[in-house]
């Protein structure tokens, strides 16, 4: 088992910067999951965001996001974080932090076994 818990969000303006953290705790060896971030507007699906590789080699990013936010992680530290800068208010969502055993099919959702409650991102403009 895994528990995953966010923090960092906030309400910011368009434009600004926010780091979300997730710490991860449980039985398990952090560095073993691909770590993802999604998110989830009012009425909307949950969708992709960026993910992370096992060692941190590997990442991915949804096209809204590229240039935009970064993942990175430290496995010393059982965290994962999301820098979000240059935020606009299409980025206005709860976000999510997951965690699976897999390295490919990363965009899915559900290939993903662990999720924490997730971190309101609120962005004006």
């Amino acid at each position: 088992q895994v528990q995953l818990v966010e923090s960092g969000g906030g309400l910011v303006q368009a434009g600004a910067s926010l780091r979300l953290s997730c710490v991860a705790s449980g039985r398990t060896t952090f560095s073993s999951y691909s770590m993802g971030w999604f998110r989830q507007a009012p009425g909307k699906e949950r969708e992709f965001v960026t993910a992370i590789s096992w060692g941190g080699l590997g990442t991915l990013y949804a096209d809204s996001v590229k240039g935009r936010f970064t993942i990175s992680r430290d496995n010393a530290k059982n965290t994962v974080y999301l820098q979000m800068n240059s935020l606009k208010p299409e980025d206005t969502a709860v976000y999510y932090c997951s965690a699976t055993p897999y390295s490919t099919g990363l965009l899915a959702p559900d290939r993903y076994h662990y999720w924490g409650q997730g971190t309101q991102v609120t962005v004006s403009s």
